[in-house]
């Protein structure tokens, strides 16, 4: 019982994390980038990354270690649902990685150099729809612990 309650008070302080650099994500991306703003940038998609792959781990170990067992999940519709909006989620975050990065060694060859504000919207609005996306992630948990059925 005490590996069930660090194993949920971790997934959900992970997945409240998550959230958190998503929305310090949409913040820091703004037109007008410095070389330190997109240092700064790229430390938070890291950190953001990293959390992702802690959150996967926690959560395949609450499937497999926790209390309610992969008995309990696997046969959910709603947790597929759940799973599928984190894919959703991680695919749409490649893009604003891949610029990021690709920014991050133009400013090392370049110290004045700022994304363009055409790039900047783009990358905002993938980072957008993933904010949109990730949304549906707790809305999926909660029909997810009402059963496999509809919600009652």
């Amino acid at each position: 019982m005490t590996l069930d309650l660090i194993l949920a008070i971790a997934h959900h302080l992970l997945a409240f994390g998550l959230a958190a650099i998503l929305t310090a994500e949409i913040a820091l991306l703004r037109p007008g980038l410095t070389a330190s703003g997109l240092r700064r940038l790229g430390l938070v998609d890291a950190h953001y990354g990293l959390l992702a792959v802690l959150l996967i781990v926690v959560g395949l170990l609450r499937v497999f270690y926790g209390i309610k067992g992969p008995d309990a999940y696997l046969p959910n519709p709603w947790f597929w649902a759940k799973m599928a909006a984190f894919l959703a989620v991680g695919l749409l975050s490649v893009p604003p990685t891949v610029s990021m990065l690709r920014w991050r060694r133009k400013v090392r060859l370049e110290p004045a150099f700022s994304p363009y504000q055409d790039e900047v919207e783009r990358v905002r609005a993938w980072l957008l729809a993933e904010a949109a996306l990730f949304v549906l992630i707790p809305v999926f948990a909660a029909f997810m612990a009402r059963g496999p059925g509809l919600p009652a």
